[in-house]
């Protein structure tokens, strides 16, 4: 092998490794914005929920 084939295999090992790094964490990104709102719903009905027993608790 000359040094031309190690250099370009070396540069095509280079882009591999950072597309699938690059997919792999828009994956991660996508799923984590899903289930953060997802988590935030919830918290916000839990809050709601709490404000509601908070009023009626209040006027009675």
């Amino acid at each position: 092998m000359d040094w031309g084939s190690i250099i370009f295999q070396l540069v095509m090992f280079a882009f591999l490794i950072a597309f699938m790094s690059a997919v792999f964490f828009a994956v991660k990104s996508l799923v984590m914005r899903k289930s953060s709102e997802s988590s935030a719903a919830r918290i916000e009905k839990k809050l709601d929920r709490i404000i509601e027993l908070l009023e009626k608790q209040s006027k009675g």
